[in-house]
């Protein structure tokens, strides 16, 4: 199981600003951190985004993060709306 983190402030607040503001948000982490590759149509970014993942928390929700197999942590990039995380 993996657990979830952030690096920066901002991150931080975006991802409790999600965590906070719908139902079943958490539900949805709790099966990411058992598969951050799999789990909520997961996928690879590319381009200026590569090396990082996205995955879809329902609706226009959007959780961009990293994944370290090493010490087991999704680091949290960014968290919002599809425009707030991508544009």
């Amino acid at each position: 199981m993996y657990k979830l983190t952030t690096r920066s402030k901002r991150a931080e607040r975006q991802y409790y600003d999600v965590l906070n503001s719908r139902e079943g948000i958490s539900e949805r982490l709790e099966k990411l951190m058992k598969d951050p590759r799999r789990e909520l149509d997961a996928h690879k970014l590319k381009g200026k985004l590569e090396g990082k993942w996205s995955c879809s928390l329902g609706g226009d929700i959007r959780l961009l993060y990293e994944i370290d197999d090493v010490n087991k942590e999704i680091i949290v990039v960014a968290a919002g709306s599809h425009k707030k995380v991508y544009g």
